[in-house]
């Protein structure tokens, strides 16, 4: 299926769900496809984005990686030299959630059903890869065939410097397999006795980057295509594939019921909604004008009034904001709660309130007087109050 961002078009290379959260349901294609960091949002569009013609919006890529060490693609079987790098073009973008999932299919045009995908066994006989016939659906070039001449193969960019790309195909009689446009294309392996055909990789660059390359002897120069390895992809991005339509509408239901349990949830709660707040915040600014202030000598313990979870909750989760994940080789996209409008309106309230219940009760004598909204103890720690968060949960 054609996609495009704002500058850059492509292929829809396969449907998948995230591994991890509420294993949200998207598609993958290259990373170069679906980021320009010229605009502040990834989003893609099908098949054109709205600037440039009619175009139905899909989503915003969620994570995207460009390049790896060889190290951690290959593993064991990677070279002596800690600086080589290996083309790793992927992207994830989840659906939108008013995207019409319905309209959505699992099967590649003139080919049909997919099978599972073919991991790439590095330490098998190299002929269980190497001269396999595979095929491809793209944007530009349809459907087309071609055979695998390599795996693991030392490039040079328009830079000169060394990289590696997974697989080098080369189109049947002397075609073309790709077209600028193709760029995401699914790459699978024909089926053989019946066997469903089997994903192996996705497109990410040919003969259109860097021009046609001698590869026989004997033989003039031909068109080729550079691909990355679906599985390790897959991996790195923490994603699995979805190859029936049954298996995407069970999906998309554990989806919605994993968001629908998330709503409901504390985790799910990190930001109250506008109308709520303003409530809270009215509440906090009645009460600080003397109904629950208390006039104390000093050093006595004031009493304790019953606590105000949902007050004291709201508090906690504006100030620790949402819990980030570790970070792994993905890129994208930060999150701006802290900075926003509404929290910073929040904090300005507090402080407001705070100086004005100062003033309407100073005095010459010596008094002190507390606002109690939760038990009396001390005060924890933030360390603490995330425990006892996790525990909550």
């Amino acid at each position: 299926m054609p996609v495009a961002s704002q500058e850059t078009y492509g292929t829809l290379g396969a449907i998948v769900r995230s591994q991890t959260g509420n294993r949200q349901v998207g598609f993958l294609t290259n990373r170069h496809v679906a980021v320009d960091l010229d605009y502040p949002n990834q989003k893609m569009f099908h098949p054109l984005p709205p600037s440039l013609g009619p175009g139905v919006y899909l989503g915003a890529v969620e994570r995207a990686t460009s390049f790896i060490t060889d190290e951690l693609w290959y593993g064991i079987f990677a070279g002596i030299n800690p600086e080589t790098f290996v083309r790793a073009d992927g992207a994830f973008i989840p659906f939108a959630d008013d995207f019409d999932m319905c309209t959505v299919i699992t099967s590649m045009k003139g080919v049909g059903e997919i099978g599972n995908v073919k991991i790439i066994d590095l330490q098998s006989p190299i002929s269980t890869l190497i001269g396999k016939q595979v095929m491809k659906v793209g944007r530009s070039s349809g459907l087309t065939a071609g055979t695998v001449l390599a795996y693991a193969l030392e490039y040079n960019d328009e830079k000169g410097i060394c990289f590696l790309t997974d697989f080098l195909v080369v189109g049947e009689n002397q075609q073309t397999f790709d077209l600028e446009g193709d760029s995401g294309s699914l790459i699978v392996l024909k089926g053989v006795n019946g066997e469903k055909p089997r994903p192996i990789g996705i497109i990410w660059g040919g003969t259109a980057n860097r021009g046609r390359l001698k590869l026989k002897i004997g033989q003039p120069p031909e068109n080729w295509t550079s691909g990355v390895d679906l599985g390790r992809l897959l991996k790195l991005l923490e994603l699995d594939i979805i190859t029936t339509d049954e298996g995407l509408r069970v999906a998309v239901q554990e989806q919605r019921t994993a968001s629908a349990t998330a709503i409901g949830s504390t985790v799910g709660d990190s930001s109250p909604p506008y109308a709520m707040l303003r409530k809270e915040t009215s509440e906090e600014k009645f009460e600080s004008l003397g109904l629950q202030i208390q006039h104390l000598p000093l050093e006595v313990e004031p009493s304790s009034p019953p606590r105000n979870p949902s007050l004291v909750e709201t508090e906690f989760h504006l100030e620790d904001g949402i819990k980030t994940v570790p970070s792994v080789e993905h890129q994208f996209i930060p999150s701006f709660i802290r900075g926003s409008p509404l929290h910073k309106k929040y904090q300005i309230d507090r402080t407001a309130s705070e100086n004005l219940s100062s003033l309407r009760n100073g005095c010459d004598e010596d008094i002190c007087f507390s606002l109690q909204l939760g038990d009396n103890e001390a005060k924890r720690r933030r360390s603490d109050a995330s425990t006892s968060a996790e525990e909550r949960k």
